[in-house]
């Protein structure tokens, strides 16, 4: 694994934001959409360009994590956590990465936190840690699933 922690230099346009998720997504990636009004839950279709705009999201797989935001006019800003070495379309953030592998939990639909409750399709997700080589900080924890 070659970890890499990185960011979009420029705002993104959704067609530009949509040929990265193409990209960067598999077979076995989720995704997870935020409205002003609602959010998605964690769902398997790919966001399409009807979706937009939307306040932000994220796409995991077990190769990476995607995240962006909407930033103005259309545009996001978005961000990757990704364990296959540096990325084109990405800015590297940081140096020297060690990856941790945690097992992670989703809540039940009781849960009454979400008072509108979502469901999820049965996914085995688990959190990866990115930590900092130098300073054993962890700066970082992105959503993945297990293989």
């Amino acid at each position: 694994m070659k970890p890499f922690v990185g960011f979009s230099e420029e705002n993104l346009s959704v067609n530009k934001l949509l040929e990265i998720i193409e990209l960067l997504s598999s077979l076995s990636s989720y995704y997870f959409l935020r409205w002003t009004d609602r959010v998605s839950g964690i769902i398997q279709e790919k966001p399409t360009a009807e979706d937009f705009p939307m306040l932000e999201g994220q796409m995991f797989n077990h190769d990476c994590e995607l995240r962006w935001k909407y930033k103005s006019q259309n545009n996001y800003e978005a961000f990757l956590l990704s364990t296959k070495g540096e990325h084109p379309h990405f800015a590297p953030l940081g140096e020297d990465w060690l990856i941790e592998e945690h097992n992670a939990h989703i809540y039940p639909t009781t849960e009454t936190r979400f008072p509108k409750g979502f469901q999820t399709p049965n996914v085995d997700v688990a959190q990866r840690y990115f930590r900092d080589k130098k300073t054993a900080t962890v700066h970082f924890v992105a959503l993945t699933t297990k293989r």
